[in-house]
């Protein structure tokens, strides 16, 4: 007689076959949902149609895949939390972001995360995005009213209250603390864009702004939410960024974790990931908040509570993050008298 030690098994039934062809079906149903609620499907519908269109080396392009990150997740001491949208300044070649509670502050910092100075806002409400408009002047969303203010950077560091901006506002699908997260400017076209975070995503151009700060009232303001709706793979909207060299629009989004460059016609064009998953990231950015590019082309991301990002079109390493031991005179100079240099001579 031959002896089984374990007993044979117990062919399957119908009901059980159907019960594990049921939960298949439910697991397949719920990766689906959850792809399409989080725009996987089009994000690999345009990268498998976009390769045989699009080159990395076209001129005309930003080509975000392309580009290495260069500082990755440094900490910005001196600031601990509510890091909120970052600008770049071109006339002091600088950063300015937003501290957006505990209190509200426009802070400068250096383009290796350094903080600079402090500019206190007094008066002003939820302010999540900023933009630098030049000779000076910086506009500020402000996301529960949805109201964009404007006004002048003062020459030395201090405190701004509200009293000091001129402002317009949108009251178009107010929704609490879902409103306008980010806004830049173009200065040569004079216009303003400014995204609504989600509840629906919105996207918005008001030209003739600066025309108008000067006496000459033509704002003209246009609703381009249907690129974002047909092109922007991203549950969300966290920052915008006009990339005056291509004349595209560079978008970020806090909850998909993504980079976008939108053309001037709002096609999408390219992405690249800040998920430490799928890029060179040490780890996920946990909340991308800002997004700026320089006069070199080089990209910034700062993200919740208080990490600075830098990225290059470039091969290398990351930087670390020890300070440099040396630098010249101009860089030891303040930011106030820097700008005392360039107002003065």
């Amino acid at each position: 007689m031959q002896i089984h030690p374990y007993p044979a098994p117990r062919p399957a039934t119908g009901s059980g076959c159907h019960y594990r062809l049921f939960g298949l079906l439910a697991l397949l149903l719920i990766g689906l949902g959850a792809s399409i609620a989080l725009h996987w499907n089009e994000r690999l519908y345009f990268h498998l149609t976009h390769q045989w269109n699009v080159s990395a080396h076209d001129p005309a392009l930003r080509w975000l895949p392309g580009y290495r990150v260069a500082i990755d997740a440094r900490p910005i001491e001196g600031i601990s939390r509510n890091l909120s949208a970052i600008t770049y300044d071109s006339d002091l070649d600088r950063l300015l972001g937003v501290i957006n509670g505990g209190p509200t502050e426009i802070v400068a910092l250096s383009k290796r995360g350094e903080l600079l100075e402090r500019y206190p806002l007094e008066g002003f409400g939820d302010i999540e995005g900023l933009t630098y408009m030049g000779g000076g002047r910086v506009a500020v969303s402000d996301e529960r009213a949805q109201r964009i203010s404007i006004f002048q950077l003062p020459t030395l560091a201090r405190s701004i209250n509200v009293s000091e901006a001129r402002f317009f506002s949108l009251g178009i699908g107010l929704n609490g603390n879902k409103g306008f997260e980010g806004v830049t400017y173009d200065a040569v076209g004079d216009r303003l864009f400014i995204v609504k975070e989600r509840d629906p995503r919105q996207l918005y151009e008001v030209r003739g702004v600066a025309a108008s700060l000067d006496g000459q009232l033509q704002l003209a303001v246009h609703d381009r939410s249907d690129w974002i709706a047909s092109q922007v793979f991203a549950t969300d909207l966290s920052d915008i960024h006009f990339d005056a060299e291509t004349g595209h629009l560079i978008l970020l989004s806090d909850e998909s974790r993504l980079v976008m460059e939108l053309g001037a016609d709002g096609r999408m064009l390219s992405y690249r990931s800040l998920n430490g998953l799928f890029s060179d990231l040490g780890r996920s950015a946990p909340q991308p908040e800002g997004v700026t590019l320089d006069n070199d082309g080089t990209l910034y991301v700062v993200s919740e509570p208080n990490l600075f990002y830098s990225f290059r079109r470039e091969e290398g390493q990351p930087e670390y993050h020890e300070p440099e031991e040396q630098q010249d005179e101009i860089t030891k100079l303040s930011m106030t008298e820097k700008r005392h240099r360039m107002i003065h001579g």
